[in-house]
C-alpha cells in the first residue's frame, strides 16, 4: 500500500513539473545563440548527401559570381561558403561581409508590417493615406482612397509601373492605371513607401522599428540604407539564414513569439490574390500553376522554379539574392552575390541551383 501511495506521488509530483516547464522549442528546430558566431553544424555526409554533386554545386556558385551560399538543415548549417572579394579593399568575402538584399529585403518589410498590425498600430484592409497623408499619389481623393496597405503587400495598387522609373514614389510619378486590386504589377515605389506606412503607424523611423520588433530578436546584424529611391537592407549572410530560420520556425525563435499573428504569417507566405497565384505577401511561391513575370501582364505556365520544392517560399532580389524556406525538408537557403543573368528577378539561376540540389538531397 505504501509503494502504491508513493507511486501515486510521484507522478503527481512528475505531472505538475511538467505543466511547470513545457517544451520551448515544440518545432524541434535547433536556433543558434541571439550574438557571437556559434551556430551548430550537421555535415551532408551525415544527412547521407551526394558529395560529388555538392562539389558541382558549388562550382556553379562560384562560377556565376556568388559571394555567399547557406543551406541550414533543422536550423542547422550544412553548407557554408563564400566566394571571391568583398567590393572595396580587395579582402576575401567571408562570414562577416556584408551584402544587400535588394528585393528579398521586401520579405522583411511585409513580415514587420504584420508585426506592426498585431502590435494595433496599423491595419492592412485601411487606406494607405490613413498613414501616409492624404496626396501621396496624384490620383483624386476618391480614387487614392480605394488603395489599402493590403494592396501594397501584394503588388495591387493599381498605380502605373510603366512610368519612367518604377522605383520613384514622388507624388507625380504615382500614376492611375487600373482600380486597385484589379491588376498585378511588379512596382517597387508604392512597396518602398510601406516604410512610411509603418513611421506613420508606429511614430518611429522604419530602422528602428525594424531593430526593436525583429533584427534583435532573432540576432540579426544588419542595416537600412537608401540607394536612390529603395531603402535597401544589407547584412551578413547568416543574418538572412536567421531571418530564414524565424520564418520556417512559424514566427517563433527558440520559445520566443516574434510574430505572434500565426493568421498573418500564414497567408503572407500563401497566394495572396488571383492574379499572380505565385505571390503571397511580398514572397514568391513555388509550385503554383503559373506566375506572372516582373514587367509583363503574361501569365507563365508552371513553376518559377520547377526544379525546386513545391512548398518553397522564397524572397528574391536582384543579381540573385535569396532566401527560401522549404518547410517539407526543414531547409533554409541563402544566396547572396553579384548577377548572374540580366532578370529583374532572376528565376533562373534559382532552377539551376535546384536542378542540382534536388540530386543531392536524398528523397524524403
Amino acid at each position: 500500500m505504501k509503494n502504491y501511495l508513493f507511486l501515486i506521488l510521484f507522478f503527481a509530483i512528475y505531472s505538475c513539473q511538467e505543466k511547470e516547464s513545457p517544451d520551448l522549442n515544440p518545432s524541434g528546430l535547433y536556433f543558434p545563440p541571439l550574438s557571437g558566431n556559434t551556430w551548430e553544424t550537421i555535415t551532408p555526409a551525415s544527412l547521407n548527401w551526394d558529395l560529388q554533386k555538392l562539389e558541382e554545386l558549388k562550382q556553379l556558385l562560384k562560377s556565376n559570381s556568388s559571394r555567399a551560399f547557406i543551406i541550414l538543415k533543422d536550423g542547422k548549417i550544412v553548407v557554408e561558403e563564400y566566394f571571391g572579394t568583398k567590393i572595396s579593399g580587395g579582402q576575401p568575402f567571408d562570414q562577416n561581409s556584408f551584402w544587400y538584399w535588394a528585393s528579398a529585403g521586401k520579405t522583411l518589410t511585409a513580415t514587420l508590417t504584420g508585426i506592426a498590425q498585431e502590435d494595433g498600430k496599423l491595419d492592412i484592409q485601411n487606406p494607405s493615406s490613413n498613414y501616409l497623408g492624404q496626396g501621396w499619389t496624384s490620383l483624386t481623393s476618391a480614387q487614392e482612397g480605394k488603395i489599402n496597405v493590403w494592396h501594397q503587400l501584394t503588388m495591387t495598387t493599381g498605380l502605373d509601373d510603366g512610368v519612367a522609373n518604377k522605383d520613384d514614389f514622388s507624388t507625380e510619378s504615382l500614376v492611375f492605371k487600373a482600380d486597385p486590386g484589379t491588376r498585378w504589377a511588379y512596382h517597387n515605389a508604392p512597396y518602398t513607401l510601406l516604410d512610411k506606412v509603418i513611421e506613420g503607424a508606429t511614430n518611429k523611423s522604419f530602422s528602428q522599428y525594424f531593430s526593436e520588433k525583429l533584427g534583435s530578436k532573432i540576432g540579426m546584424n544588419g542595416t537600412w540604407q537608401r540607394v536612390d529611391f529603395n531603402n535597401v537592407f544589407f547584412s551578413d549572410a547568416r543574418s538572412m539564414a536567421r531571418f530564414g530560420l524565424l520564418i520556417l520556425a512559424n514566427g517563433d525563435w527558440d520559445g520566443q513569439s516574434v510574430i505572434q499573428n500565426k493568421n498573418y504569417l500564414k497567408d503572407m507566405i500563401n497566394t495572396s490574390q488571383s492574379l499572380n497565384e505565385s505571390y503571397g505577401y511580398l514572397w514568391w511561391l513555388n509550385g503554383k500553376g503559373s506566375y506572372m513575370p516582373p514587367g509583363v501582364q503574361v501569365k507563365v505556365p508552371g513553376s518559377y522554379a520547377p526544379n525546386g520544392p513545391d512548398d518553397m517560399y522564397c524572397g528574391l532580389g536582384k543579381n540573385g539574392q535569396y532566401v527560401c524556406v522549404v518547410p517539407s525538408q526543414n531547409l533554409v537557403l541563402v544566396r547572396m552575390g553579384e548577377n548572374p543573368d540580366q532578370a529583374l528577378v532572376p528565376y533562373a539561376f534559382l532552377d539551376d541551383i535546384w536542378g542540382i540540389l534536388r540530386n543531392i538531397i536524398p528523397a524524403n
